[in-house]
């Protein structure tokens, strides 16, 4: 079922500024998405996993937050390995890529099923 706001998405994906503009912020939002996720699996609040990087709990909420873009592949191996997971990259051209879910609409329902777990 296509809400308003889909239809004002769709309109506005239409604009190939606004587009480029929202697939970056969704890959922010997918990254930011899954380290908090990975942390809260973990069971650590943004303080102790702070303490166990040796860095600022201000640091973890920024790479925690969807408008930052500074992730380095450093920490985030760092931030990995200290809960256990392991980071992943991909790279996809071409129709593929284009062909997969945006990463906005994955972090979307990553949110959902966070919140109804």
């Amino acid at each position: 079922m296509n809400t308003d706001f889909d239809q004002y998405l769709a309109e506005q994906m239409k604009d190939a500024g606004f587009a480029e503009r929202f697939e970056k912020a969704g890959k922010a939002w997918d990254v930011a998405l899954q380290i908090a996720a990975l942390r809260e699996r973990a069971g650590f609040s943004q303080k102790d996993l702070a303490r166990k990087l040796k860095t600022s709990q201000q640091q973890i909420s920024r790479l925690e937050s969807p408008a930052y873009e500074g992730h380095s592949l450093r920490m985030l191996r760092r931030v990995a390995e200290a809960m256990g997971a392991t980071v992943y990259i991909v790279f996809e051209s071409g129709a593929k890529a284009r062909s997969r879910l945006s990463p906005a609409s994955r972090s979307s329902r990553r949110l959902r099923k966070m919140n109804h777990a």
